[in-house]
């Protein structure tokens, strides 16, 4: 795979050059077609979404998604280099990116056209690249998995150091609302819908799920964002305020969002419940082979297109996940050789 090496540091160089903020991917999804098509790989592409087939395809193997995504977050002011390009400094690529997740990206592409001819490879393998990931889209990868085979696994190139995670919290984002009755503030009028969310909010600070994740921890429910009152001497007939709850794989977002509403008075409105905690098998083979290699299984608390799959799936990638979304943001050369090997020596079992 060494041989690899140059080719991949360059296209991930050529990628980090082109915006890709979310939903705005446009640009960088030509240009991964048109790669893959220049090398003779039959492309197929949904809105910004590019995947392909292995040429070795056998209906009796089961399939395996090799999942990476192109776009990104914005920028963030603390950039002291140019985000929209690589800059190489000794072992580091720095790069909008870079590490969340274009070495990911790239390093599971090269790795899937090293296999694609492979006969006896253990797996069909599909490579996607997928878009809106860092929103949870509905032009991302939701929109086409329905368009492919059947996938009975997958792995997702989200920097982790090639370590495996196989566990990884889900997100459930409410809206509450309280409510009560305006009046004057200088007169014993009105119900004060501040009062009236108290005890709702200190009910999210306080409440433990009973079920504990032994990767992931509790079910964490944090609120983020309290909105209410008009002016100061108006008793407030509204207060609206934002809970941020992750998931872990005890409980589906629908079950956590029962309990609440079985415990506050005020309105629950969830934005969404498809981002589910995700969680695969210790005794999976591919989880298996990975710690057979020296891996170390562990839950991630952030989140990624995992929440979106309803096949096993494992995050495992190059770089750190603390890199990610940060200014000067990064990875390392290094990190990008050890993928590669590591990956194929990882499906080529």
């Amino acid at each position: 795979m060494d041989d690899f090496l140059p080719e991949t540091i360059q296209l991930l160089s050529d990628i980090l050059a082109i915006p890709a903020v979310s939903r705005d991917e446009t640009l960088k999804a030509d240009f991964m077609e048109h790669f893959l098509q220049e090398r003779g790989i039959k492309t197929f592409r949904s809105d910004n979404n590019v995947w392909c087939f292995s040429h070795s395809w056998k209906e009796s193997r089961p399939t395996l998604l090799l999942n990476a995504h192109i776009d990104t977050v914005k920028p963030v002011s603390g950039w002291t280099r140019e985000p929209f390009a690589a800059t190489v400094e000794g072992d580091r690529i720095y790069g909008l990116g870079s590490n969340d997740c274009g070495g990911g990206l790239v390093t599971l592409l090269q790795v899937f056209r090293y296999l694609q001819d492979v006969e006896n490879l253990p797996w069909n393998l599909i490579y996607l690249a997928s878009a809106e990931e860092e929103v949870s889209g509905k032009k991302g990868i939701e929109s086409v998995l329905p368009q492919l085979p059947e996938i009975d696994a997958a792995i997702v190139g989200e920097p982790t150091a090639m370590q495996p995670a196989i566990a990884e919290k889900g997100l459930l984002v409410l809206d509450v609302t309280s409510r009560g009755r305006s009046g004057h503030a200088a007169r014993e009028e009105g119900v004060n819908a501040i009062y009236e969310a108290l005890p709702d909010i200190l009910w999210f600070r306080d409440y433990k799920f009973p079920k504990v994740s032994s990767l992931l921890g509790p079910v964490k429910m944090t609120v983020t964002i309290v909105q209410a009152g008009s002016q100061h001497n108006v008793i407030p007939d509204e207060c609206r305020f934002t809970v941020d709850v992750r998931s872990n794989e005890c409980y589906s977002n629908i079950e956590i969002l029962d309990i609440i509403r079985q415990h506050v008075r005020s309105e629950v409105v969830p934005r969404s419940t498809r981002l589910n905690s995700s969680h695969i098998s210790e005794a999976h083979p591919l989880v298996q082979r990975v710690v057979a290699m020296g891996g170390q299984p562990y839950g991630s608390p952030t989140l990624s297109d995992q929440a979106l799959m309803p096949f096993p799936s494992l995050k495992l990638g190059p770089g750190d996940s603390a890199r990610s979304h940060t200014a000067d943001e990064y990875i390392k050369v290094s990190e990008i050789r050890h993928a590669l090997h590591f990956y194929a020596d990882l499906l080529n079992h």
